[in-house]
């Protein structure tokens, strides 16, 4: 196949010319729809922002906004996407774009058309309703990062402007009602996004293939063993846009049902190594508290709306934030193959700087997490903005606590090492000792030699290893024994 077809706007557009590494951005402005702007290539600032129509949990869709920068053009392959210049017109603009124009929310206007589809995505966010009390006009009642309309302000954080001001950008949003009842966007939530489709792109002598299962999906790793194994594309994207990188063969998995599923179990949970991180925070419903703390950190809602925990771990970062919170909930990475599966330790799955013991006919199909869960858990990454940032350093601790007794310590670090890892020498000082002052500040010195930190762009050695010492004496101011001994959320 030389093409792929695509809704856009409510119209399917054949779009010819596309190639493996062609980005959704480059084939929407090659349509003439220049709303959406290549502003870092990276999907931090959010200039390319556009709708895709996905699966809700209930059989219907929900406006998801992501980067057009990062995915392929030919993974929505069969898919409907919106634009800016789908919402509205300069006749009939969208409301989002109304009450941008009408509060100021645009100077130049090169960020704006990104901010009107994270806006929108937000807009037409199932269960958004105004406050308890308040009006969508009540700017004087105080809701912190949720607007009086119901509107979460952090849906916009992966969007960055450079001229305007955030304040009448928050105006607008915290202004938007309801949709209409006859809103087309918002009649499209009840019924169902589009299916997957098996997709076979051949351009520019490389190639793009969708499988349609799992075992098509490990016969083509198998034969093709220098395949790029994509997902969410949040990190091949970037090498693609910045480094020139191209693939032979690119195999899109994340649409396979049996790297999708979630469950919970007696033993352990579950999570499909293809779900995005939205997808998991919403359907974990605060599960495991630890994670919770990650998401909100991890990069942008844009960002989070695509990346994957599988692709987190696949890539091997040593400052990939998903795994030192994994590495203190003693994940295990189920590993599939055309032969079979096997179970690795992720404490034992990392081996070096971007290595891990995966092998290149295997994918990660999903990551185990043993139950029961420890009581005291907390992440703290530091980076230099507290949101849309990588981290300098990254620390996970879990904990069990009994009669002030420390019963079980796991502490995973990321940017301290080649790889993430745990924090044997500390879990060990903390083992079985009381949880005082003493024994705390003792073992923050351990931590703060823990890893091989180097000195960087984003942080010296030195400052790598103060954060580590001060991450654990935190810990224990905010979780003394009585908070420690409490029960974790069913």
């Amino acid at each position: 196949m030389d093409h792929i077809v695509v809704t856009v706007n409510g119209q399917a557009r054949p779009l010819p010319g596309v190639a493996a590494h062609t980005t959704l951005l480059d084939a929407l402005r090659g349509l003439g729809l220049t709303g959406c702007k290549e502003g870092c290539a990276e999907g931090e600032c959010g200039a390319c922002a556009v709708l895709l129509a996905t699966a809700d949990e209930h059989g219907g869709t929900e406006w998801t906004a992501v980067n057009a920068c990062l995915v392929p053009a030919a993974a929505v392959d069969g898919q409907e996407v919106v634009t800016s210049e789908g919402l509205g017109t300069p006749a009939a603009p969208h409301p989002v774009q109304a009450g941008l124009a009408a509060g100021g929310g645009s100077q130049c206007g090169y960020c704006t058309p990104g901010f009107a589809c994270s806006m929108a995505a937000e807009f037409y966010r199932a269960g958004r309703a105004p406050a308890d009390g308040a009006s969508h006009h009540d700017h004087d009642h105080d809701h912190g990062e949720l607007g009086p309309n119901g509107f979460d302000l952090h849906a916009l954080s992966g969007n960055l402007c450079r001229c305007t001001g955030y304040r009448p950008i928050r105006d607008a949003a915290f202004e938007l009602g309801a949709p209409e009842t006859a809103d087309p966007l918002a009649e499209r939530r009840a019924r169902p996004a589009p299916e997957p489709v098996a997709t076979r792109l051949a351009a520019d002598g490389a190639r793009f293939v969708r499988p349609m299962s799992l075992d098509e999906a490990l016969r083509l790793v198998r034969d093709e063993p220098d395949a790029v194994v994509v997902a969410g594309c949040t990190d091949w994207g970037v090498d693609v846009n910045l480094r020139g990188q191209r693939a032979g063969l690119a195999v899109a998995i994340e649409r396979l049902p049996e790297l999708r599923a979630l469950t919970v179990g007696d033993a352990s949970i579950e999570i499909g190594a293809a779900l995005s991180l939205s997808e998991i925070g919403r359907r974990l419903a605060g599960r495991v508290p630890l994670l919770d703390e990650v998401f909100p950190q991890f990069a942008s809602p844009l960002i989070r709306n695509r990346a994957t925990l599988g692709g987190n771990l696949g890539t091997g970062s040593p400052i990939g934030d998903t795994p030192p919170a994994l590495l203190a909930l003693e994940a295990r990475v189920v590993l599939a193959s055309a032969d079979g599966e096997r179970e690795v330790d992720l404490a034992d799955y990392f081996t070096g700087y971007r290595t891990t013991v995966r092998r290149p006919d295997e994918l990660i199909r999903a990551v185990r997490i043993p139950l029961p869960l420890a009581h005291v858990t907390a992440f703290h990454k530091i980076a230099k903005r507290r949101y849309d940032d990588i981290s300098s350093v990254a620390i996970a601790f879990a904990l069990d606590i009994d009669d002030g007794v420390v019963a079980s310590a796991r502490i995973g670090l990321g940017g301290v090492a080649a790889s993430p890892i745990r924090a044997r020498a500390t879990e060990a000082a903390l083992f079985g000792q009381p949880w005082n002052d003493e024994i705390v500040r003792n073992a923050a010195s351990v931590l703060g030699s823990e890893g091989t930190p180097m000195s960087d762009h984003r942080a010296s050695a030195e400052y790598r290893a103060l954060m580590l010492e001060g991450a654990l004496l935190k810990l224990h101011r905010t979780h003394p024994i009585a908070a420690a001994e409490a029960e974790v959320p069913a």
